[in-house]
């Protein structure tokens, strides 16, 4: 019998299939997507900076202490399978276009540095000469001043996760995709097996230890392991370009739109806030929006052509916090869900916490506040961000 089976095969579900499996631990995976049709690979990649500092809440604390693993997993990760994930440090532009962005940057700023982020104010003209490509905007009123954030990374989700899924294979992990589970079965307080159809045919998985890190998915599945998981999804649709050569050497940030420079010459632009069910399709509304702000801040570029476009559901919870931990009403079930925005960011330190978990180890933050069960209160952190993104659309 399988030690452990992961329901779900984004970056969070293989990266957690990799930690077990690095223990020594039999690991099955069962995926209802490929891996192009995650919200992992949908992901834009940018790792805003992440420093320790004192009394930082536990979502900082997952945050920093994921992003120090990246580094060491990058590195082991090119080590193992010859992919390079594409982490770097690109450093991070925030422009603003208006007194209104000014202001609300400054705000962030005081609270960047608060936590120890380098940050930089820059005027428009010290703007245009750090990135030339958006000299025409400055020229144009578009961008004002903005601030310069050099520790600000990038990373590549889909080499990412063609990384992972190597090393995992490489240290016996099955994986299934296109197997979709359709029911847990639990008795005496125990996951027995789940039940799981691919290509037409239903089988029962048993396994020593479940994980449930289906993504947005999650949420319908945890109520057979006695949980009520708010999670929420959430569209967020990005279009990536091919241009003669790349314009810009940083990741401009405007409000929750972005621009992400990559080496190999392309744009991506993104990312849409959509509460649009699970629905993961693209729309010519939203990316023709994308296109209007990359011309907006590059302004017209000859010869860039839209090469692709694609869309991910983000699995919110009600207080920004995600779901991980032991679920109470069944003692070998696990749940890693619900990271919103910072999955791939937090998709480390998850897969350890989980993995310590599993094995009776002490884990190296407190997790308390990740609890499954617990009781987010009124908080509404995912309409928090549906009103904002509505807000700068306008």
């Amino acid at each position: 019998m399988t030690d452990v089976c992961i329901i779900g095969g984004g970056i969070i579900g293989l990266s957690i299939a990799r930690e077990l499996a690095g223990r020594g631990l039999s690991v099955r995976v069962l995926s209802r997507e490929t891996g192009r049709d995650t919200a992992s690979w949908a992901a834009a990649g940018i790792f805003p900076p992440a420093p320790r500092y004192a009394g930082m809440p536990p979502g900082d604390e997952l945050t920093a202490w994921s992003d120090e693993l990246h580094r060491e997993w990058a590195r082991d990760l090119l080590e193992e399978t010859g992919i390079h994930n594409g982490l770097r440090e690109c450093g991070g532009l925030h422009v603003a276009a208006d007194a209104d962005a000014v202001a609300r940057l400054t705000a962030d700023a005081r609270g960047w540095t608060a936590k120890g982020i380098r940050c930089e104010r820059l005027d428009a003209a010290a703007l245009a000469a750090l990135e030339p490509a958006l000299a025409e905007a400055v020229a144009r009123g578009r961008i004002v001043a903005g601030f310069l954030l050099p520790a600000e990374m990038q990373i590549r989700p889909p080499r990412l996760l063609q990384a992972l899924r190597r090393s995992c294979l490489s240290r016996g992990v099955r994986l299934d995709e296109g197997a979709e589970v359709r029911d847990v079965v639990v008795r005496g307080g125990r996951a027995e097996a789940v039940v799981a159809e691919a290509g037409g045919r239903a089988e029962a998985v048993p396994a020593g230890h479940y994980v449930l890190a289906a993504g947005a998915w999650s949420g319908r599945l945890a109520e057979s392991l006695g949980l009520r998981l708010a999670t929420r999804p959430i569209r967020g649709q990005i279009a990536l370009l091919r241009l003669p050569r790349q314009t810009l050497t940083r990741v401009v940030n405007r409000g929750l739109a972005y621009l992400v420079p990559r080496e190999d010459g392309r744009l991506l632009a993104g990312s849409t806030i959509e509460d649009a069910g699970f629905d993961a399709t693209t729309t010519p509304a939203a990316i023709d929006g994308l296109l209007r702000m990359v011309h907006d801040l590059l302004g017209e570029i000859g010869d860039a052509t839209l090469e692709q476009s694609w869309a991910g559901l983000r699995p919110g919870s009600p207080d920004g916090l995600p779901f991980i931990g032991r679920s109470p009403a069944c003692d070998n079930a696990f749940v890693a869900a619900g990271h919103f925005r910072a999955g791939l960011h937090q998709s480390t330190g998850t897969a350890v916490l989980v993995a310590d978990m599993i094995c009776r180890n002490p884990t190296a933050i407190d997790a308390a506040a990740f609890a499954p069960d617990r009781m987010p209160g009124t908080n509404d952190a995912v309409g928090e961000y549906l009103a904002r993104a509505t807000a700068e659309a306008t």
